[in-house]
């Protein structure tokens, strides 16, 4: 498992989790974009236009997501920083 965690992308994506989450589903969006709305008949433009908002709506579901990582770290600290046998 250790020599997996030594390839450049896994350690890049350990380091930069969000990211790699922002371009993983970004990625997933745009295939199932392409598959849904291929006979569609949309301009060059317009597909354009769909790919950057679906890029954009990836981040920002990555970045709603991290809002609850910041509440894990502070009930965390909140549980550190307490006297073991008194109430927070």
């Amino acid at each position: 498992m250790n020599a997996l965690l030594n390839l450049p992308p896994l350690k890049w994506a350990s380091r930069h989790p969000r990211f790699a989450a922002w371009i993983v589903l970004s990625l997933g969006m745009i295939v199932l974009l392409v598959i849904e709305a291929r006979d569609v008949g949309l301009l060059v433009t317009q597909w354009i236009a769909l790919i950057v908002a679906t890029i954009l709506v990836a981040g920002l579901c990555v970045w709603i997501i991290s809002w609850e990582d910041k509440d894990d770290v502070l009930e965390e600290e909140t549980a550190a920083s307490s006297p073991e046998g008194q109430p927070k």
